[in-house]
C-alpha cells in the first residue's frame, strides 16, 4: 500500500484538542484538509507525522507550544490611545482587528479591555503558549 513521502499531496482528516481536552479545530464534519507535505502549510510536526501513514491510516500526535504558534509573550500586549484609533471602529472586548506595527505591517489582534481612554490588544495568536494534540486520519494521497 502507498505511504505518504515528502511532496506527496495529501487528504488528511484532523482532530486538534487543547491539553485540557477541548476540540479547538476539526475538519470531521467537513471536507478532509488538502496540503502538500514540506511545504509548510502546517506545523512542521504535523507534517512530518504524515510521512509514512497509508491511506485509511490514523495517528495521534502532540504538538507543544514552541513547535506550534509560540509562547504567549506579554511584550505583544499594548494599550492603545482612544486618539490612534479609527473613528469606525467601535471596539468590543474579543474583537479581532488589524493594526499596524511599528515596522509598518500589518498584525491581527484581539481587542482584550476597552476603557474611557483606549483599548487593550493582545498580538499573541489566540493558542499562543498552548500545547496541542492533533488526532490524524490520511484520507488519500493524490
Amino acid at each position: 500500500m502507498a505511504q505518504a513521502k515528502d511532496d506527496d499531496e495529501v487528504k488528511v482528516h484532523y482532530t486538534g484538542k487543547l491539553s485540557s481536552g477541548r476540540v479547538f479545530a476539526s475538519s470531521i464534519d467537513g471536507d478532509p484538509m488538502v496540503l502538500t507535505i514540506g511545504q509548510d502549510k502546517m506545523f512542521f510536526d504535523f507534517e512530518q507525522a504524515l510521512i509514512g501513514m497509508s491511506p485509511g491510516e490514523s495517528k495521534k500526535i502532540a504538538v507543544t507550544s514552541d513547535r506550534a504558534f509560540g509562547p504567549y509573550r506579554k511584550d505583544l500586549v499594548k494599550e492603545v490611545d482612544s486618539r490612534n484609533i479609527a473613528p469606525e471602529l467601535k471596539p468590543k472586548v474579543g474583537q479581532r482587528v488589524e493594526a499596524w506595527q511599528g515596522n509598518g505591517k500589518k498584525a491581527v489582534v484581539t481587542i482584550t479591555a476597552v476603557t474611557e481612554t483606549g483599548v487593550k490588544v493582545d498580538g499573541n495568536h489566540p493558542l499562543a503558549g498552548q500545547d496541542l494534540t492533533f488526532d490524524l486520519e490520511l484520507v488519500e494521497i493524490a
